[in-house]
């Protein structure tokens, strides 16, 4: 069994600290991939790239992560993932379901828990926990709602994202979640 798969079949070996990679980390981003603990995890995003760089930037992201033994997961569909050799990929569906990759899905109601749960999501990202500058505006879950998200979901880690620090991961109730995820909590 590969590593992809070792993942995927125990979920208990899925990092418990995340980097969300955006546009707002800047050059910071690897210096602050360097930072994690080694054996942590990126999602790496960056949207607003235009493919040709976004490729290239996930390029040299994922020798960093090898380098650190991080685990390292695409924002996007399965194929791509593949393509560019991540570990996995983030996103809310993909009827493919490989079972060589992490599949993790961005949770922010009910219905999208239900959703991750149908098509076989390893790892889920309940969010916005606090307010987060992410999403201005948007309101947060709260403690209470979000622990009463996180008690449904039994088969998969859950990683608490939104306003995250690690002073406000140790807040919320380790029984119920695997982890926390984060962008501004990395930077310098």
């Amino acid at each position: 069994m590969n590593r992809r798969q070792t993942l995927r079949h125990d979920k208990t070996r899925l990092p418990h600290i995340w980097l969300m990679t955006d546009l707002r980390l800047g050059d910071d981003l690897l210096p602050a991939i360097k930072r994690l603990r080694c054996g942590s995890g990126v999602i790496f995003r960056h949207y607003d790239l235009a493919a040709p760089d976004r490729k290239a930037l996930f390029g040299r992201v994922r020798r960093l992560c090898r380098q650190r033994g991080h685990i390292l997961l695409l924002a996007g569909d399965q194929r791509t993932a593949q393509r560019w050799h991540a570990d996995g990929y983030h996103a809310r569906a993909d009827a493919r379901r490989s079972k060589h990759m992490v599949h993790s899905a961005p949770v922010h109601n009910r219905r999208e828990l239900a959703q991750a749960r149908r098509f076989g999501a390893d790892m889920i990202l309940l969010s916005p926990v606090f307010t987060t500058a992410s999403h201005p505006g948007a309101r947060p879950l709260g403690r209470t709602a979000f622990m009463a998200l996180a008690e449904q979901c039994a088969g998969m880690a859950v990683i608490a994202l939104g306003g995250m620090t690690q002073r406000s991961a140790a807040t919320l109730d380790k029984r119920r979640i695997h982890g926390w995820a984060a962008i501004d909590a990395f930077k310098l």
